[in-house]
């Protein structure tokens, strides 16, 4: 066993939104490395048999927990119990849950706004600051936030989801910083579409990763690097390569990144 899966071996990993696509991959990855991991989402039957999977890759016992990250009420019963069963020793917490809609700005029903901003903002912000709270005590830890370059450059009928991802990296950047002292760090995923049911509720008529086909990313790639760096100071995890560049064009050609956002990326 390497150094790299040496780390991991019986630290205690919790994954929000494991039951599938990314986060289920993470769990996976985290387990063949000998963590003892933690698994939460919705989906309770998906959710256990994600559960069985990481015991027989890990050799260890894993854990399961139904939970809607858009329910404030149920995230702090569910915390509850994890930290207490845990005995507060989570050593990495990966914030994987969240859902996108491509739809015009003008035409997305508020609901569907409030919705996102309650599972991809706010349900990470009450999950990490409880979780975080535990690792302070202990001096030591770690927090992995999923966010998306769609959080670094805006697209046409991505408002909503950008924004959330917008937030997700400006709170991540901000925690980070204040996090340091403790010896917590913090890190922010921000991948390009990757091929998951993700894109199942997102792109209603199907043909987005289609369209993209080059530009998809692989959810078993995503997930090593993202256990990679577990427990490390790494600061960002941005994929694919290519895509960053056209994020750094947004950021200091302004002009030539609308361009970019709304022509090469722009596939819905």
């Amino acid at each position: 066993m390497g150094h790299t899966e040496q780390k991991l071996k019986n630290k205690r990993v919790f994954i929000t939104g494991a039951s599938g696509g990314l986060g289920e991959q993470v769990a996976y990855e985290a387990a063949r490395r000998g963590a003892r991991v933690i698994v939460a989402a919705r989906r309770e039957e998906r959710l256990l048999a994600v559960k069985e999977r990481c015991e027989e890759l890990s050799g260890v016992e894993s854990f399961s927990y139904v939970l809607d990250v858009g329910d404030r009420m149920q995230i702090s019963k569910v915390l509850n119990r994890i930290i207490g069963e845990a005995g507060g020793k989570i050593d990495v917490l990966v914030n994987s849950a969240g859902f996108g809609l491509f739809e015009p700005a003008l035409e997305t029903p508020y609901s569907v706004t409030e919705e996102m901003f309650r599972v991809n903002v706010l349900g990470l912000i009450q999950i990490t600051q409880r979780v975080a709270l535990e690792m302070k005590k202990r001096g030591t830890g770690h927090i992995i936030n999923i966010s998306s370059q769609a959080g670094k450059m805006a697209t046409p009928k991505s408002a909503v989801y950008s924004g959330t991802k917008f937030a997700v990296r400006g709170y991540s950047n901000a925690l980070r910083l204040e996090l340091k002292p403790f010896g917590i760090h913090v890190t922010t995923v921000n991948p390009g579409p990757i091929a998951t049911d993700f894109f199942d509720k997102a792109d209603q008529d199907g043909s987005y990763l289609e369209r993209l086909r080059h530009w998809v990313l692989d959810p078993e790639d995503v997930a090593r690097k993202i256990v990679d760096c577990m427990l490390t100071s790494r600061r960002e995890i941005n994929l694919p390569r290519l895509m960053e560049v056209g994020t750094r064009f947004y950021a200091f050609f302004p002009h030539v990144g609308d361009y970019l956002a709304s022509t090469i990326f722009n596939r819905k």
